[in-house]
């Protein structure tokens, strides 16, 4: 039997030998160490004796430990790059025309034949397709007359009672009388335009934003007003008030939680005083959540929504980033617009597709939604520390990058000179694929800005990234 009695500060002595494997390379960032029981019989000293050793190399940060999984080589907060600056956009409002680069990138993200970096789509190894298939199966039998007919607005009762109790999660209180069923997360934000808006009006949005959502704007006629956006707490109130000030802002478009690109969240007394300026103007909020249950704290973060009491806010997700993005389920609590987003849902599109609001309304219910979110946080949350650690090691110095504490997607920004529409057209020569920056503002703000998918890390995807960084060095040595 081990007692290590001789040896009191042996776990010093152990935690201190794997520190320098790490440096060495031996265990690289977001590999497993040994786990406690192997090391203990390696080293032939007890557990306990590991465990302290883990503990001090956790605590140190050098290890993470993973609930069920062992132990893994973090990125040391050393090795992180510098966050992107804060963005600066053109003050006037602006007409959006992006649909070309825009369409070529959705394309390449269909092509089996490119390394995907680009499109942010979920990994689908993360995503619940057995247990979804099953539920699809399960309803087809139980609704076999139901599932072929329209539901229409609000939608299925049982997915909106689903999503009103998961709401208080993020410190809403709805009923499911407050919620309607939309095709997906982009409809419901189109819906929410045609509520609010006509062709012509100025709509204030975070800057960069997402390019689906700058194609909607695109596609209403609607003019952007691109405000400041802090990589890490997103929108900039103190700007966003003086462009209220000075612009008919008609709405204003935020994703709170894990912006996309950035991978921004805005602290809760922001999201308060957000909510609480745009009362005073009497300015409705389109707040987009959907990647809200992808977040990499303990905490599930709250919405814009929760501090709203004028019912000006339009909170909108989608089951997309967590169960399936091919099922087309979105969904929004529009507050005081609820009666005009159903009649508009109604003549637009009629009805979301049925047997999926059966299928996930089931699926939701069950416990396994929630072991489902617990796991696939814990791995997004590696993914983005793997590829973190790929860019800073195989790109050039002077890079940037953010830090997001949810979602799965990098923001970089590359060395003045670099542009990013001339590296996404090289990145293609060598079966690579990426979202140049200029897709994600409607004044072409971002041409030395690339976004990453960190959704999936693998071999593959690390040599990629090592591509990525000699053509990079490769351009500026040209």
């Amino acid at each position: 039997m081990k007692t290590d009695i001789k040896s009191p500060m042996l776990y010093r002595s152990l935690a201190e030998n794997l520190i320098a494997l790490i440096e060495k390379g031996t265990y690289r960032v977001g590999e497993r160490i040994p786990s406690v029981r192997q090391m203990s019989k390696q080293q032939s000293v007890s557990i306990s004796t590991v465990l302290q050793a883990y503990l001090l190399l956790e605590n140190q940060g050098w290890v993470e430990a993973h609930p069920q999984s062992g132990y893994y080589v973090r990125a040391k907060l050393s090795e992180q790059a510098p966050e992107p600056e804060i963005s600066s956009p053109a003050k006037d409002p602006s007409q959006v025309s992006l649909h070309e680069l825009a369409m070529m990138l959705m394309r390449d993200s269909t092509n089996p034949g490119l390394v995907q970096l680009g499109a942010a789509l979920p990994n689908p190894n993360y995503l619940p397709i057995e247990k979804i298939n099953q539920a699809l199966a399960k309803a087809a039998r139980r609704h076999a007359v139901d599932g072929h007919k329209y539901i229409i607005p609000p939608g299925l009762e049982e997915l909106r009672i689903q999503i009103a109790k998961r709401a208080a999660l993020s410190g809403c209180q709805f009923s499911p009388n407050d919620v309607m069923i939309t095709s997906g997360g982009l409809e419901a934000i189109d819906l929410c335009l045609h509520a609010v808006c006509r062709p012509g009006d100025i709509v204030a949005i975070e800057s960069p934003m997402y390019f689906g959502t700058l194609q909607t704007l695109e596609v209403h006629g609607l003019r952007v007003l691109e405000i400041p956006t802090h990589p890490r707490d997103g929108i900039n109130l103190e700007a966003l008030s003086f462009a209220i000030q000075h612009n008919p802002v008609r709405a204003v478009i935020v994703i709170s939680n894990f912006n996309n690109p950035l991978g921004s969240q805005m602290p809760d007394d922001k999201k308060k005083e957000l909510v609480e300026l745009l009362a005073r103007h009497e300015i409705p909020l389109i707040e987009n959540d959907v990647c809200g249950e992808l977040y990499f704290g303990e905490k599930r973060p709250l919405v814009c929504k929760s501090f709203d009491k004028k019912g000006l806010v339009m909170l909108v997700s989608a089951f997309s980033k967590d169960i399936s993005p091919g099922l087309r389920i979105g969904w929004v609590a529009p507050g005081r617009f609820k009666t005009e987003l159903e009649w508009l849902k109604f003549t637009i599109s009629a009805s979301p597709p049925t047997l999926p609001q059966y299928a996930i309304a089931d699926f939701i219910e069950s416990s396994g939604y929630d072991h489902h979110l617990r796991r696939i946080r814990r791995e997004y949350a590696r993914n983005v520390e793997l590829m973190s650690s790929a860019v800073i090691r195989y790109f050039p110095s002077g890079v940037r990058l953010t830090r997001p504490s949810g979602g799965f997607v990098l923001w970089v920004q590359l060395p003045e000179g670099v542009d990013s529409l001339e590296l996404y057209k090289k990145a293609l020569e060598e079966k690579i694929t990426l979202a140049p920056g200029h897709v994600f503002s409607a004044t072409n703000q971002y041409a030395n800005f690339i976004r990453l998918n960190a959704a999936e890390f693998n071999y593959v995807i690390e040599r990629s990234l090592e591509k990525l960084g000699n053509i990079i060095v490769r351009g500026n040595q040209s």
